[in-house]
């Protein structure tokens, strides 16, 4: 599905009632948005990882301005601000009071600066594998100097020089970068992950090459009111544990979680005692 919004159009889809009948009445499930990473990914892999989900929540799947089915626009316009009031604009599109939002690596900055921005229209907070600031930056890249391989450092110079110049470029810096993505990886899978989704070498440039590098929302977090749960993979090396332990520190009553087997991937790496915790968290947190 489309949505016209502000100067843009975004793809979304929807899974899950957001009425319930049970028994005599009709119970109400809460909207759940999930916001993907990047800059430059898709909403596709959520919809292999998180559709359980639906069983808690109705879910509202969207990929951002430039990505996945969304359109295409000038790429000056693909910003974290944009971004975000995109994401208000979906949800009045959609006659949505307030949602729960799931923020999964960039998807998670977008979702902090949502909370920040329009904080009477968030319920609950999840924020996975991501980071409250430009620094996630510098800790990455040391990772990579220290414990890469040498063809892991090869790719990943585009990343950190926003230089992507094709898809076989960008599907080259994935498929060699896969392993640190995820601790379960299996080469065997990677073409099926790949071939459902649709990617945004130029978003992803936009994004590594501009207001990643600046973005900073370390001393606003504690301003976030709303029920959080901080999601982190122990393994993790391109958003490092130490960024999610920063944004559960800083969150008043926010809840951190570490998967102790996990990467930046913990939907792949321990999607069942992930979907645990989140589905706990929607259902007795708050609302």
């Amino acid at each position: 599905m489309l949505a016209r919004v502000r100067d843009t159009v975004l793809y979304f889809d929807i899974d899950g009632m957001g009425l319930v009948p049970e028994g005599g009445k009709m119970v109400e499930r809460p909207p759940l948005v999930l916001l993907h990473g990047g800059p430059g990914g898709d909403h596709s892999s959520f919809k292999s990882s998180h559709a359980a989900l639906r069983d808690v929540a109705q879910v509202i799947y969207v990929d951002h301005r430039g990505c996945g089915r969304s359109a295409e626009g000038d790429p000056a316009t693909y910003t974290l601000d944009n971004n975000i009031d995109d994401l208000d604009a979906l949800r009045a599109h959609l006659g949505l009071e307030r949602l729960c939002v799931l923020g999964s690596s960039y998807g998670g900055m977008v979702a902090q600066g949502y909370a920040l921005r329009y904080p009477e229209r968030v319920s609950n907070l999840i924020l996975v594998c991501t980071a409250p600031s430009f620094r996630f930056l510098a800790d990455a890249q040391r990772y990579i100097a220290e414990r890469g391989t040498h063809d892991q450092q090869r790719v990943c110079q585009w990343l950190w020089d926003a230089s992507f110049t094709s898809m076989d470029q960008l599907r080259e810096y994935y498929e060699v970068t896969a392993p640190l993505y995820a601790t379960t990886f299996k080469p065997e899978d990677f073409d099926a992950g790949w071939n459902r989704g649709r990617r945004s070498f130029i978003a992803l440039n936009r994004g590594f090459g501009d207001f990643l590098r600046t973005f900073d929302y370390t001393e606003q977090l504690s301003q976030i009111r709303c029920p959080t749960l901080v999601i982190a993979g122990a393994h993790d090396w391109i958003c490092p544990p130490r960024h999610s332990r920063i944004i559960a520190e800083a969150i008043p009553r926010a809840h951190l979680k570490l998967f102790a087997n996990s990467s930046h991937s913990i939907s792949a790496d321990e999607n069942a005692a992930y979907l645990q915790a989140v589905r706990g968290f929607l259902t007795y947190a708050p609302a």
